[in-house]
């Protein structure tokens, strides 16, 4: 299906996320609104340059005095092990698309990776008698390894123990601290390991988590906070505004009945009973939860700097055109990426 063209303000950009047998497509009307970079005025990322095609004569259409540029991305791989069905089916469908828009004649960019923080990971290093680090080097080794047998053509790999990653996520932690949009709190919730992630008791399945079907165990600790809450009316105005921007319908009814409506939790993005994360710079005792670790890979692996000194490459292909993730984790994305960078 063809995404949708551009408005007088900009160029759009829109976000595919995919799983087997089901395709979600988040598409951004204006980058003015709450699209490929909501939080852009909190970072102050910059918004793309014009750029234009005729729809008359279709998608084939190129620019004659320059060739557009297309940020593809998938969802980074968790390096807790090796890659499951899910993950290849998504790496082989944005290398398609990746390899389509090339032969369309756009500067393509396709990124993809390993996250490789997290209390799962450092419990399964400990079970393995290795270092957290030792662990996954060796998964994100086999994980490329898979993705390079099936000849994906990927343009970056990013791990999130990339020295120049690490750095920049201290930095957006600072700044959204500095600027009132994270607060020290306590985090009280039942939470699934597996998962990573809190829930409520009205949010379990029979008493387990609702993602996994897991054990779910009450936990209680000091954490940082994202002030998400601040942002639900901007995002569910948007979505009411242009009710196409998230699909197929059942998913957007699924978001704003299940998560935007009943009230948008703040977001806990640190955490202190493990250690193996990117340590909070100016309160050390607290790792960066993978919420401001994972999700800022799009930007930082195509040379964004909080400081305002971002790469020519970051400029030239942000924001992202296509963003594909598992049906299974889009409430994660779908709030988490439009409420920070």
């Amino acid at each position: 299906k063809k995404l949708a063209g551009p408005s007088k303000e900009g160029k759009n950009r829109g976000h595919v996320l995919t799983n087997m047998g089901e395709t979600l497509i988040l598409k951004t009307i204006k980058i003015s609104g709450l699209g490929a970079a909501a939080a852009g005025a909190f970072l102050e990322l910059p918004a793309p340059a014009l750029s234009f095609r005729s729809e008359k004569e279709g998608i084939n259409h190129m620019c004659q005095d320059c060739k557009k540029t297309y940020y593809i991305t998938t969802a980074i791989a968790y390096a807790s092990g090796k890659p499951h069905i899910g993950n290849t089916y998504e790496i082989i469908l944005a290398d398609s698309i990746a390899r389509y828009k090339r032969e369309q004649g756009y500067d393509v960019f396709f990124q993809t990776g390993t996250d490789e923080h997290g209390q799962k990971i450092e419990e399964k290093a400990e079970a393995s008698g290795v270092t957290p680090k030792e662990f996954v080097d060796k998964a994100a080794a086999e994980i490329k390894r898979i993705w390079d047998l099936m000849n994906t053509s990927y343009d970056k790999f990013i791990r999130t123990t990339d020295q120049d990653h690490e750095a920049q996520v201290q930095k957006i932690f600072k700044k959204l601290y500095d600027q009132g949009d994270i607060y020290k709190g306590y985090y009280e919730g039942l939470y699934c390991t597996p998962c990573e992630s809190f829930f409520t008791e009205s949010q379990l399945v029979d008493g387990k988590c609702p993602d996994c079907g897991r054990e779910v165990k009450p936990a209680k600790e000091e954490a940082y906070f994202f002030r998400m809450s601040k942002y639900a009316p901007r995002l569910i105005e948007y979505i009411n505004e242009h009710p196409e921007f998230i699909q197929p319908v059942s998913r957007k009814n699924e978001m704003m009945n299940n998560f935007l409506l009943p009230g948008l939790q703040d977001l806990c993005v640190s955490r202190t009973t493990f250690s193996w994360g990117i340590p909070v710079d100016f309160d050390p005792r607290h790792v960066t939860y993978v919420w401001l670790d994972a999700l800022t890979n799009y930007i930082t692996g195509i040379g964004y700097d909080c400081d305002g000194s971002s790469t020519d490459q970051f400029k030239k292909y942000w924001p992202a055109d296509l963003h594909l993730i598992g049906k299974d984790i889009i409430r994660f994305f779908r709030f988490r990426f439009n409420g920070i960078p």
